[in-house]
Protein backbone atom coordinates (compact mmCIF):
# COMPACT_ATOMS: atom_id res chain seq x y z
CA UNK A 1 0.00 0.00 0.00
CA UNK A 2 1.58 2.99 -1.23
CA UNK A 3 -0.16 5.29 1.46
CA UNK A 4 2.72 6.26 3.78
CA UNK A 5 5.07 6.25 1.22
CA UNK A 6 7.01 9.66 0.26
CA UNK A 7 5.40 9.88 -3.21
CA UNK A 8 4.09 13.32 -3.58
CA UNK A 9 4.12 15.99 -1.12
CA UNK A 10 3.93 20.17 -0.54
CA UNK A 11 7.73 21.38 0.34
CA UNK A 12 7.34 24.65 2.92
CA UNK A 13 4.30 23.47 5.08
CA UNK A 14 5.20 23.97 8.73
CA UNK A 15 3.74 22.29 12.35
CA UNK A 16 5.25 24.02 15.09
CA UNK A 17 4.64 27.62 14.55
CA UNK A 18 4.21 29.45 17.93
CA UNK A 19 0.39 30.92 17.09
CA UNK A 20 1.88 34.18 19.05
CA UNK A 21 4.57 35.32 16.33
CA UNK A 22 1.62 34.91 13.21
CA UNK A 23 2.91 37.91 11.89
CA UNK A 24 6.31 36.47 11.53
CA UNK A 25 5.80 33.59 10.06
CA UNK A 26 2.04 33.58 8.34
CA UNK A 27 1.92 29.61 9.03
CA UNK A 28 4.48 29.29 6.03
CA UNK A 29 1.66 31.13 3.54
CA UNK A 30 4.11 33.21 0.94
CA UNK A 31 2.77 36.58 1.63
CA UNK A 32 0.30 36.68 -2.40
CA UNK A 33 -1.04 33.18 -0.55
CA UNK A 34 -1.98 34.95 2.96
CA UNK A 35 -3.43 37.94 1.42
CA UNK A 36 -5.37 35.50 -0.89
CA UNK A 37 -7.42 34.95 2.26
CA UNK A 38 -7.93 38.56 3.62
CA UNK A 39 -11.92 40.06 2.97
CA UNK A 40 -13.03 36.38 2.17
CA UNK A 41 -15.70 34.73 4.49
CA UNK A 42 -15.62 31.38 5.73
CA UNK A 43 -17.65 28.94 8.06
CA UNK A 44 -15.45 26.62 10.71
CA UNK A 45 -17.39 24.21 12.68
CA UNK A 46 -15.97 22.69 16.15
CA UNK A 47 -14.51 26.15 16.00
CA UNK A 48 -14.84 25.66 20.12
CA UNK A 49 -12.20 23.72 20.74
CA UNK A 50 -9.03 22.07 19.17
CA UNK A 51 -8.16 22.22 15.43
CA UNK A 52 -11.56 24.20 14.49
CA UNK A 53 -10.70 26.90 16.99
CA UNK A 54 -6.42 26.93 15.36
CA UNK A 55 -8.13 27.25 11.92
CA UNK A 56 -10.43 30.07 12.73
CA UNK A 57 -8.12 32.28 14.50
CA UNK A 58 -5.62 31.29 11.77
CA UNK A 59 -7.99 32.89 9.14
CA UNK A 60 -9.16 35.61 11.44
CA UNK A 61 -5.11 36.83 11.78
CA UNK A 62 -5.24 36.32 8.11
CA UNK A 63 -7.86 38.90 8.05
CA UNK A 64 -10.88 37.06 6.98
CA UNK A 65 -14.48 37.21 8.25
CA UNK A 66 -15.00 33.87 10.94
CA UNK A 67 -18.43 32.63 11.81
CA UNK A 68 -17.40 30.05 13.89
CA UNK A 69 -19.67 27.30 15.13
CA UNK A 70 -20.21 24.73 18.10
CA UNK A 71 -22.69 23.31 20.10
CA UNK A 72 -21.02 24.97 23.55
CA UNK A 73 -21.35 29.08 23.46
CA UNK A 74 -18.75 29.41 26.57
CA UNK A 75 -16.29 27.52 24.28
CA UNK A 76 -16.65 29.76 21.27
CA UNK A 77 -16.01 32.64 24.19
CA UNK A 78 -13.17 30.61 24.97
CA UNK A 79 -11.98 31.07 21.22
CA UNK A 80 -12.35 34.62 20.85
CA UNK A 81 -10.63 35.36 24.34
CA UNK A 82 -7.95 33.13 22.61
CA UNK A 83 -7.30 34.98 19.45
CA UNK A 84 -7.59 38.39 21.80
CA UNK A 85 -4.69 37.08 23.75
CA UNK A 86 -2.73 36.37 20.33
CA UNK A 87 -3.49 39.90 19.31
CA UNK A 88 -5.65 38.73 16.32
CA UNK A 89 -8.48 41.32 15.65
CA UNK A 90 -11.56 39.53 17.08
CA UNK A 91 -13.85 41.89 15.50
CA UNK A 92 -13.54 39.29 12.75
CA UNK A 93 -14.75 36.48 14.70
CA UNK A 94 -18.73 35.85 14.78
CA UNK A 95 -20.18 33.07 16.96
CA UNK A 96 -23.06 30.88 15.86
CA UNK A 97 -23.92 28.28 18.50
CA UNK A 98 -25.54 25.36 17.21
CA UNK A 99 -25.23 21.56 16.77
CA UNK A 100 -24.91 20.49 12.95
CA UNK A 101 -27.02 17.46 13.55
CA UNK A 102 -30.21 19.70 13.84
CA UNK A 103 -31.88 20.79 10.50
CA UNK A 104 -33.19 24.04 12.32
CA UNK A 105 -29.83 25.06 14.13
CA UNK A 106 -28.80 24.14 10.29
CA UNK A 107 -31.10 26.75 8.60
CA UNK A 108 -30.78 29.26 11.46
CA UNK A 109 -27.09 29.09 11.66
CA UNK A 110 -27.54 30.08 7.71
CA UNK A 111 -29.88 32.94 8.09
CA UNK A 112 -27.60 34.82 10.90
CA UNK A 113 -24.69 34.09 8.03
CA UNK A 114 -26.72 36.01 5.35
CA UNK A 115 -27.59 38.98 7.93
CA UNK A 116 -23.63 39.85 7.25
CA UNK A 117 -22.84 38.45 4.02
CA UNK A 118 -24.52 37.52 0.90
CA UNK A 119 -21.42 34.97 -0.01
CA UNK A 120 -18.68 32.34 1.92
CA UNK A 121 -15.92 31.83 0.28
CA UNK A 122 -15.07 28.34 2.41
CA UNK A 123 -16.14 26.19 4.84
CA UNK A 124 -13.67 23.53 7.27
CA UNK A 125 -16.07 20.78 8.35
CA UNK A 126 -14.12 19.97 11.85
CA UNK A 127 -16.92 19.36 14.42
CA UNK A 128 -16.63 15.50 15.48
CA UNK A 129 -17.20 12.59 18.26
CA UNK A 130 -14.29 10.13 19.26
CA UNK A 131 -15.21 6.44 19.55
CA UNK A 132 -17.28 6.50 22.80
CA UNK A 133 -15.94 4.27 26.07
CA UNK A 134 -17.54 1.46 27.99
CA UNK A 135 -16.51 -1.33 25.44
CA UNK A 136 -13.45 -3.24 23.70
CA UNK A 137 -15.81 -4.15 21.22
CA UNK A 138 -18.06 -1.83 19.87
CA UNK A 139 -19.03 -3.04 17.03
CA UNK A 140 -20.66 -5.86 18.49
CA UNK A 141 -21.43 -4.58 21.97
CA UNK A 142 -22.38 -0.85 21.16
CA UNK A 143 -25.98 0.27 21.26
CA UNK A 144 -27.69 1.31 18.43
CA UNK A 145 -27.95 5.19 19.94
CA UNK A 146 -24.30 5.47 20.79
CA UNK A 147 -23.99 4.24 17.10
CA UNK A 148 -26.34 6.25 15.57
CA UNK A 149 -24.73 9.68 17.65
CA UNK A 150 -21.37 9.02 16.44
CA UNK A 151 -22.34 8.43 12.68
CA UNK A 152 -24.83 11.39 12.86
CA UNK A 153 -21.91 13.61 13.89
CA UNK A 154 -18.89 12.37 12.34
CA UNK A 155 -20.28 12.08 8.62
CA UNK A 156 -24.42 13.16 8.41
CA UNK A 157 -23.23 16.85 10.21
CA UNK A 158 -20.83 17.18 7.93
CA UNK A 159 -23.18 16.56 4.72
CA UNK A 160 -26.01 18.68 6.21
CA UNK A 161 -23.54 21.56 7.02
CA UNK A 162 -21.90 21.67 3.50
CA UNK A 163 -25.33 21.19 1.80
CA UNK A 164 -27.04 24.04 3.38
CA UNK A 165 -23.55 26.12 2.95
CA UNK A 166 -24.13 25.91 -0.58
CA UNK A 167 -25.94 28.54 -1.48
CA UNK A 168 -24.05 31.35 0.27
CA UNK A 169 -20.62 29.19 -1.29
CA UNK A 170 -21.87 29.21 -4.65
CA UNK A 171 -22.79 32.82 -5.04
CA UNK A 172 -18.62 33.77 -5.89
CA UNK A 173 -16.82 32.60 -8.49
CA UNK A 174 -15.66 29.86 -6.65
CA UNK A 175 -15.33 28.28 -3.01
CA UNK A 176 -13.06 25.65 -1.29
CA UNK A 177 -14.53 23.11 1.29
CA UNK A 178 -12.16 21.08 3.91
CA UNK A 179 -13.48 17.64 5.42
CA UNK A 180 -11.17 17.10 8.37
CA UNK A 181 -10.86 13.20 8.31
CA UNK A 182 -8.64 10.82 10.24
CA UNK A 183 -5.87 7.55 9.48
CA UNK A 184 -8.61 6.07 11.15
CA UNK A 185 -10.68 6.16 7.91
CA UNK A 186 -7.95 3.39 6.17
CA UNK A 187 -7.26 1.35 9.44
CA UNK A 188 -8.93 -1.33 11.41
CA UNK A 189 -8.13 -0.96 14.65
CA UNK A 190 -10.26 -3.52 17.37
CA UNK A 191 -11.89 -1.03 19.34
CA UNK A 192 -12.52 1.85 17.25
CA UNK A 193 -14.85 -0.19 14.19
CA UNK A 194 -17.68 2.54 14.60
CA UNK A 195 -15.37 5.29 14.76
CA UNK A 196 -12.95 4.05 11.81
CA UNK A 197 -16.00 3.50 9.72
CA UNK A 198 -17.51 6.90 10.25
CA UNK A 199 -14.25 8.43 9.03
CA UNK A 200 -14.14 6.05 6.03
CA UNK A 201 -17.31 7.11 4.79
CA UNK A 202 -16.35 11.28 5.37
CA UNK A 203 -13.39 10.69 3.42
CA UNK A 204 -15.92 9.04 0.49
CA UNK A 205 -18.38 11.80 0.78
CA UNK A 206 -15.63 14.51 0.77
CA UNK A 207 -14.33 13.05 -2.64
CA UNK A 208 -18.03 12.65 -3.83
CA UNK A 209 -19.15 15.99 -2.93
CA UNK A 210 -16.62 17.18 -4.58
CA UNK A 211 -17.15 15.25 -7.90
CA UNK A 212 -20.83 16.22 -7.69
CA UNK A 213 -20.10 20.41 -7.08
CA UNK A 214 -17.58 20.42 -10.08
CA UNK A 215 -20.30 18.86 -12.09
CA UNK A 216 -22.97 21.41 -10.65
CA UNK A 217 -21.17 24.47 -10.63
CA UNK A 218 -18.80 23.44 -13.37
CA UNK A 219 -18.33 27.13 -13.97
CA UNK A 220 -16.79 28.15 -10.51
CA UNK A 221 -13.54 27.29 -9.54
CA UNK A 222 -14.42 24.22 -7.31
CA UNK A 223 -11.91 23.30 -4.76
CA UNK A 224 -13.70 19.97 -2.04
CA UNK A 225 -10.92 18.11 -0.22
CA UNK A 226 -10.24 16.08 2.66
CA UNK A 227 -8.01 16.60 5.50
CA UNK A 228 -6.10 14.18 7.61
CA UNK A 229 -4.90 16.60 11.05
CA UNK A 230 -3.14 14.04 12.61
CA UNK A 231 -2.83 14.10 16.59
CA UNK A 232 -2.75 16.43 18.80
CA UNK A 233 -3.48 17.93 22.20
CA UNK A 234 -7.40 18.38 21.61
CA UNK A 235 -10.29 17.12 23.74
CA UNK A 236 -10.14 13.86 22.01
CA UNK A 237 -6.67 13.40 22.80
CA UNK A 238 -5.72 14.94 25.94
CA UNK A 239 -2.64 12.90 26.45
CA UNK A 240 -0.61 14.20 23.18
CA UNK A 241 2.21 16.94 23.26
CA UNK A 242 1.28 18.20 19.98
CA UNK A 243 -0.63 21.94 18.97
CA UNK A 244 -3.79 21.85 17.53
CA UNK A 245 -2.12 24.55 15.52
CA UNK A 246 0.16 22.02 13.78
CA UNK A 247 -2.82 21.57 11.35
CA UNK A 248 -3.06 25.04 10.28
CA UNK A 249 -0.36 25.34 8.01
CA UNK A 250 -1.51 22.92 5.44
CA UNK A 251 -5.40 24.16 5.57
CA UNK A 252 -4.08 27.86 5.07
CA UNK A 253 -2.46 26.32 1.61
CA UNK A 254 -5.40 24.37 0.31
CA UNK A 255 -7.50 27.23 1.32
CA UNK A 256 -5.39 30.04 0.04
CA UNK A 257 -4.84 27.76 -3.52
CA UNK A 258 -5.50 29.78 -6.60
CA UNK A 259 -8.22 28.68 -9.54
CA UNK A 260 -7.25 25.70 -10.57
CA UNK A 261 -6.43 23.81 -7.61
CA UNK A 262 -7.44 20.12 -6.36
CA UNK A 263 -10.64 18.80 -5.90
CA UNK A 264 -11.54 15.51 -4.47
CA UNK A 265 -8.44 14.60 -3.28
CA UNK A 266 -6.69 13.96 0.59
CA UNK A 267 -3.98 15.66 1.92
CA UNK A 268 -1.95 14.76 5.41
CA UNK A 269 -0.94 18.11 7.70
CA UNK A 270 2.73 17.56 7.04
CA UNK A 271 2.30 18.02 3.54
CA UNK A 272 2.28 14.47 2.10
CA UNK A 273 -0.37 13.86 -0.21
CA UNK A 274 -2.72 10.69 0.20
CA UNK A 275 -4.74 8.03 -2.22
CA UNK A 276 -7.52 6.55 -1.14
CA UNK A 277 -9.96 4.15 -2.74
CA UNK A 278 -9.67 4.99 -6.59
CA UNK A 279 -8.30 8.48 -5.97
CA UNK A 280 -4.50 8.70 -6.11
CA UNK A 281 -2.47 11.41 -5.02
CA UNK A 282 -2.78 14.79 -5.93
CA UNK A 283 0.23 14.84 -8.96
CA UNK A 284 1.92 18.61 -8.16
CA UNK A 285 2.94 20.66 -4.87
CA UNK A 286 0.08 23.16 -3.70
CA UNK A 287 2.46 26.28 -3.59
CA UNK A 288 3.69 25.98 -6.80
CA UNK A 289 1.13 27.90 -8.02
CA UNK A 290 1.58 31.71 -7.80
Amino acid sequence: MRLFQKCVSTAGIIQNAHPASWRDHRFGLPQDRWERLKGRSFWITGAGTGYGRCIALALAAAGARVFISGRRIEKLRETVAEGADLGIDISRCISIPMDIRSDSDLARAVENIQHVTTSLYGLVNSAALPQPSGTAFPLTDQSTAAWTDLLTTNVTGSWLTSKVALPLLSNGDGFRILFLSSFAGWASTPGFGPYNTSKSALNTLGASFAAECAMKYSDKDVQINVLVPGEARTEMNQGSTESPYSVVSMVLVLLSHPPGGPNGYFFNRDGRHLAFAYTQEYPRSLLAVR
